[in-house]
């Protein structure tokens, strides 16, 4: 039989919100005060980041497997061990999907920023080559 003395342990998630990414700066462009990027090495930058979200997929693969961990059999041993995981379980697949969620959003600050260095090329070869009409 169960300890009636035990009580079940349930994790507490304190943190609900999934913070925005740090201020990115590519070469002069984007917001200053967070991480700065040298154009030529921010396609190396995104691929990590890319492959890291990949990881993160196959880990919540994993994580809903554990949350969805049912018992093997109806005896009280079973029980207690489901009503302790299952809790764990859930925690495991929230913060894989923060992290999840955290990791597109830092790929999206890089590819917004990268293209703010190349909006910027684009506009001086357009200043570059108007240059010369006035006159």
């Amino acid at each position: 039989m169960g300890d009636p003395d035990q009580k079940t342990v349930t994790p507490t998630d304190t943190k609900k919100d999934v913070p925005p990414p740090a201020p990115i700066q590519v070469g002069d462009k984007g917001e200053a005060g967070g991480y700065k990027f040298d154009s030529d090495g921010v396609d190396g930058v995104i691929t990590k980041w890319k492959n890291l979200l990949d990881d993160l997929q196959k880990d919540k693969a994993f994580a809903e497997r554990i949350a969805k961990v049912r018992a093997p059999g109806k005896e009280f041993a079973s029980g207690d061990f489901t009503k302790a995981a299952n809790p764990s379980g859930d925690t495991l697949l929230e913060q894989t999907n923060r992290m999840i969620t955290y990791v597109t959003n830092y790929i999206t600050a890089l590819e917004n920023a990268k293209k703010g260095i190349h909006q910027g090329e684009d506009d001086a070869k357009k200043a570059v080559k108007n240059s010369g009409q006035g006159f």
